[in-house]
């Protein structure tokens, strides 16, 4: 697989993978997750990043996942619906707690499994990553993943806002489950 990525993707998102699966390892340690199954999510969650558009909208429509028009109009994630599908196709893999985190990486959902969660936040948050408020989300995620949620939600609410870019149904719903678990944490805390 790892020999597979290196063969068809850039240095560059090759190095982001290998990224993603190092945090992806590190927070199911934290978190108490299966460590092999977050390493091998996040090492596939690109594996189809730069996959021609129509090859990807092909994995995409046989995927069986239920996909937002919001979704299907914003082909920069169509790589994670693909991803799963293709994961699936090409080694095998069945087990949702490696498939599950590459469909739902780049636009989370509530009520995500530990993987989901692990994932979309190792993604976020790998080494190569160096945006505004990195090191912060990255920060407070290895202390607390759902904080680390809710940062990353709030986040990335307001880069599509700013970027007049439509917004998932899923994404919302994940920023509003994080949301409340933030506002119940910080009354608790009064």
């Amino acid at each position: 697989m790892t020999e597979y990525l290196r063969q068809n993707l850039s240095e560059k998102r090759f190095r982001h993978s290998l990224n993603v699966s190092e945090a992806a390892k590190r927070l199911a340690e934290i978190n108490g997750a299966d460590a092999d199954k977050a390493y091998l999510s996040g090492l596939l969650h690109d594996i189809c990043k730069e996959m021609p558009a129509e090859e990807q909208t092909a994995l995409m429509k046989r995927s069986g996942f239920e996909i937002s028009d919001v979704e299907w109009g914003a082909k920069k994630t169509h790589h994670a619906v693909a991803g799963a599908r293709f994961v699936f196709e090409k080694y095998g893999i069945s087990d949702p707690d490696i498939l599950s985190p590459i469909r739902w990486h780049t636009v989370g959902r509530g009520g995500m499994s530990i993987y989901e969660k692990i994932i979309f936040m190792a993604d976020l948050i790998s080494a190569d990553r160096t945006y505004p408020g990195a090191e912060e989300i990255r920060s407070v995620t290895y202390e607390d993943l759902d904080r680390g949620l809710y940062e990353a939600f709030k986040w990335m609410i307001c880069e599509n806002v700013a970027k007049k870019r439509l917004i998932p149904k899923s994404t919302f719903d994940a920023y509003n489950e994080y949301t409340a678990k933030e506002l119940k944490r910080t009354s608790d805390e009064v």
